[in-house]
């Protein structure tokens, strides 16, 4: 696209169709579909080839629709919605179509599971087994209690939308130095999307808040100087569910704002092709 330099990878994006079923727990219900033929045309318009799919937490463990896309094109990979007791065979099978870990929804939860119990440790394993790594959604204050738990599975970690930093902590609180930590162990990524979802004004004003954006940037900068572009991934989030305002291009614009340099930009391209694609 004329005036951006388009990653080769968008690794978090979104499909769905709008009669699928929710999970008890939907914090909002989409009035349209965007299927995965309509995020390929938006990747084909704007020079970017290869997309992840992550398991949208509205519609719970309801997979199907992406593992059937994943199986019609291979320009695509995903992360599932499961429970600890689905079995290996069944993981082996969703990896056969293209899926390549599992996501983890913790964020707006009353009450965080503990993940040192007998079934998660045996799914963290499967997963580890797999190659597969675990996305994960938290709230940045709680990433101090909730990583240990996830390092000990042995595992791949990829924590989305900037790990999440807590506004009235800032990065030199106890959540965000608890990223910093995990990543020095070298199983941690942090993927660069949402921006605008590190505050949740943007909802009520349909403009992404500049408080948030501001946060955004300075967590790009501090994670560039401290983890490295091999560290760190880029996704668009489309299609901005619950933020429809956003346009593609506006986040193609904030990578390169978040990302100045190149270089950069490009080595983060190929941390996700290993990480996805490999």
């Amino acid at each position: 696209m004329p005036g951006y330099d388009p990653p080769v990878v968008d690794a978090h994006a979104h499909v769905f169709l709008k009669d699928m079923p929710l999970a008890d727990s939907a914090w909002l219900v989409p009035d349209y579909s965007f299927t995965a033929e309509d995020y390929l045309a938006v990747l084909d318009a704007h020079g970017v080839h290869f997309g992840v799919i992550a398991g949208i937490s509205i519609f719970g463990q309801y997979n199907d629709y992406m593992l059937e896309c994943l199986r019609r094109h291979r320009r695509l990979r995903g992360t599932v919605n499961v429970d600890p007791p689905v079995d290996r065979y069944t993981l082996q099978r969703m990896k056969d179509d293209g899926v390549v870990g599992i996501r983890l929804q913790l964020s707006r939860r009353s009450e965080l599971p503990d993940l040192t119990t007998e079934p998660w440790r045996l799914l963290f394993r499967r997963v580890a087994d797999l190659g597969w790594h675990v996305h994960v959604a938290l709230e940045g204050r709680l990433m101090p209690r909730l990583l240990p738990q996830l390092e000990a599975g042995g595992m791949r970690i990829v924590l989305d939308h900037f790990a999440h930093p807590d506004v009235s902590q800032g990065l030199d609180g106890e959540g965000f130095t608890a990223v910093l930590r995990s990543i020095q162990k070298g199983r941690t990524w942090v993927k660069l999307s949402a921006g605008f979802r590190l505050t949740w004004e943007s909802r009520s004003t349909g403009r992404p808040d500049p408080v948030a954006m501001e946060l955004a940037q300075a967590t790009a900068d501090r994670l560039l100087k401290e983890a490295g572009p091999e560290r760190l991934v880029w996704g668009s989030d489309c299609p901005f569910v619950g933020h429809e305002n956003v346009q593609y291009a506006d986040t193609l614009r904030w990578f390169e704002q978040w990302v100045p340099s190149r270089e950069a930009r490009r080595r983060m391209t190929d941390t996700a092709l290993r990480l996805y694609f490999s």
